[in-house]
C-alpha cells in the first residue's frame, strides 16, 4: 500500500485533471492526508471553511480519486491543523476520543470513535419551523421512550435539510441521558462496505456481532441500499433482532420507502411499519432563523440586511445557508472592516446556483411525465381524477414558484376562470400540509423542474 505522501500525490494528479486551474488552487492548496487508520483517510484542511467546502462539494470525487489509487480505503474524514500550529494533533487528553479545533470562533467537536455521533448535532442548536417540526416532534418522543416509540423512526427529505443533525441528536441525547446506552450511527455507505468485506474475508459473523450489540442503530441514506441484495439481507435480519429486542432503530433516506427502487419488499414493509416523517425545504422564515443561530453560535455580528439577503436567495438547502454565512465571515475577516450589502451581492451572485429558468410548457411537460399522462389532456375540459390533480399541482407551482396571476394560469390551462385557479392553488397548499406523499411528489417535480 503506497504511504500518505505518495497517495495523496496521485490524487491530486486526478483531482487537477477534473476541476479548473482556479478551484484547485483555491480549495486543495495545503490539504494534505494526516493518517490512515485503517482504511479511515482524515484529510488535513487548513480552515474550517475549507474543511466545509471539501466535504460538502467534493466528498465523494476525492473518496473516489483515493480508492482508484488504494481500494482498501473505506471513508474519508476531515479535521484542521494550521501551519503556525506547534502540535501536529488537536486532541484533548482528556477527552481521548474526541479531536477538536477552534475556528470561526466555533468549537467544532469532531467525531466520538464510539459511537461515531458529532457532539456538535444537539437539540440545543436545532432550530425548528413549520419544515421540519412533525419529524422534530417524532424525534423528541423517540428520546423519551427508546425502542418502543416510533420504532423504527423514518425520516426523508432532499439533501441538506438537516436531517443528519436530526438523527445524531437524538443519539447524542440518548447518550448524554445514560452513558451505559450504546449508540453506533453509520451511513449505508460504512454499512455496505464492511457487509461486504466481511462476506470477501468469510467474517460475516463478526459483522453481525459488531451491530448486534448496539441498543440504538442510526443509518443515514438508505436509499443507496437499492439493488445490494446481500446488504438488505443482513440489514433485514439486523433489523428484526432489533425490532424483537426492543432496541431503537433510525433510518434517514431523500424519498419514502415506496420510492426507493429495487428494494426487497419484505425490508420495505418493515420501514412503512414504523412512524415515517419527512423534512422540507424551509421557509423564509425559518432560513432567516437558521442564519441568526448560526451567526450566535459563531459569535459574528452579521447586520440583519445582509442575513435577510441570503435568506432571500438560498433557498433550497440548510447546507448550503451555513456555507454561504461563512463565506461571507472570510470574506468580512479578509477585508478586516464591515461588509456592504452591495458588495455582498457582488460576491455571492458568482457562487449562488442560480435556478433554471423555467416556462409555463417545460412545468407542464415535466409534470405529465411524472404521471404519465398526455400533455394535451391537461389543457383539455376533463373531470378525470387522473388528469385534475396533476392540473392543479400545475396551477400551484405557476402561482407559488413564479408568482403568476391566477388570470394568466387559467388562461394557459385551456381558458379556464380565475376562481378555479384560486381554488386549485388553495387546495393544493392545504393537502401539502398534511399529505406528506403529495408533498414529496411535488419536490420530486422541482427537483425535475430546476435540476434537469
Amino acid at each position: 500500500m503506497v504511504d500518505n505522501k505518495q497517495l495523496w500525490e496521485q490524487a491530486l494528479s486526478q483531482i487537477e485533471l477534473s476541476t479548473s486551474k482556479a478551484n484547485f488552487g483555491t480549495w486543495f492548496k495545503n490539504t494534505y492526508i494526516h493518517k490512515n487508520e485503517e482504511g479511515i483517510i482524515y484529510l488535513s484542511a487548513p480552515n474550517t471553511f475549507v474543511k466545509d467546502w471539501l466535504r460538502n462539494k467534493y466528498h465523494k470525487f476525492i473518496l473516489k480519486a483515493l480508492r482508484d489509487i488504494s481500494p482498501e480505503v473505506r471513508n474519508l474524514e476531515y479535521i484542521i491543523i494550521r501551519k503556525d500550529d506547534k502540535t501536529t494533533t488537536t486532541e484533548d487528553s482528556s477527552q481521548k476520543n474526541l479531536t477538536t479545533t477552534t475556528d470561526l470562533g466555533l468549537n467544532d467537536l469532531y467525531i466520538n470513535k464510539d459511537s461515531n455521533l458529532n457532539p456538535k448535532y444537539t437539540f440545543d442548536n436545532f432550530v425548528v419551523g413549520p419544515f421540519n417540526e412533525i419529524a422534530y416532534a417524532a424525534a423528541q418522543a423517540v428520546t423519551k421512550n427508546p425502542g418502543m416509540n416510533y420504532n423504527p423512526l423514518y425520516i426523508y427529505g432532499v439533501t441538506g435539510l438537516g436531517k443528519t443533525h436530526l438523527l445524531q441528536a437524538v443519539g447524542n441525547y440518548i447518550k448524554k441521558q445514560n452513558p451505559n446506552k450504546r449508540v453506533f450511527y453509520t451511513t449505508s455507505e460504512t454499512f455496505t462496505v464492511d457487509c461486504v468485506n466481511s462476506i470477501l474475508n468469510n467474517k460475516i459473523n463478526l459483522f453481525k456481532e459488531k451491530y448486534r450489540k448496539y441498543d440504538l442503530i442510526i443509518i443515514d441514506d438508505i436509499q443507496f441500499f437499492s439493488n445490494k441484495e446481500k446488504t438488505q439481507e443482513e440489514l433485514f435480519h439486523l433489523f428484526n433482532h432489533f425490532y424483537e429486542n426492543n432496541k431503537q432503530i433510525i433510518f434517514s433516506s431523500d424519498q419514502p420507502p415506496k420510492y426507493i427502487e429495487h428494494l426487497e419488499d419484505r425490508l420495505r414493509s418493515r420501514f412503512e411499519g414504523g412512524m415515517i416523517v419527512d423534512v422540507s425545504k424551509p421557509d423564509y422564515e425559518s432560513r432567516l432563523a437558521i442564519l441568526k443561530t448560526k451567526s450566535r453560535v459563531l459569535e459574528k455580528q452579521i447586520p440583519d440586511e445582509i442575513l435577510e439577503y441570503i435568506a432571500s436567495i438560498v433557498c433550497d438547502s440548510i447546507r448550503e445557508l451555513e456555507g454561504t454565512l461563512k463565506s461571507v465571515i472570510v470574506q468580512t475577516q479578509a477585508k478586516k472592516r464591515d461588509i456592504t450589502l452591495t458588495e455582498i451581492k457582488n460576491i455571492l451572485k458568482n457562487n449562488i446556483k442560480p435556478k433554471k429558468a423555467v416556462s409555463f410548457k417545460d412545468v407542464v411537460k415535466i409534470i405529465s411525465e411524472y404521471y404519465t399522462i398526455e400533455e394535451k389532456s391537461l389543457y383539455e375540459k376533463t373531470r378525470r381524477k387522473e388528469v385534475v390533480k396533476p392540473r392543479q399541482i400545475i396551477m400551484y407551482i405557476m402561482r407559488e414558484d413564479f408568482n403568476s396571476s391566477y388570470p394568466y394560469i387559467g388562461q394557459k390551462l385551456g381558458g379556464r376562470d380565475h376562481t378555479t385557479v384560486i381554488h386549485a392553488y388553495e387546495k393544493i397548499k392545504r393537502d401539502i400540509q398534511k399529505d406528506t406523499v403529495l408533498n414529496q411528489e411535488i419536490e420530486q417535480i422541482r427537483s425535475q423542474l430546476y435540476n434537469s
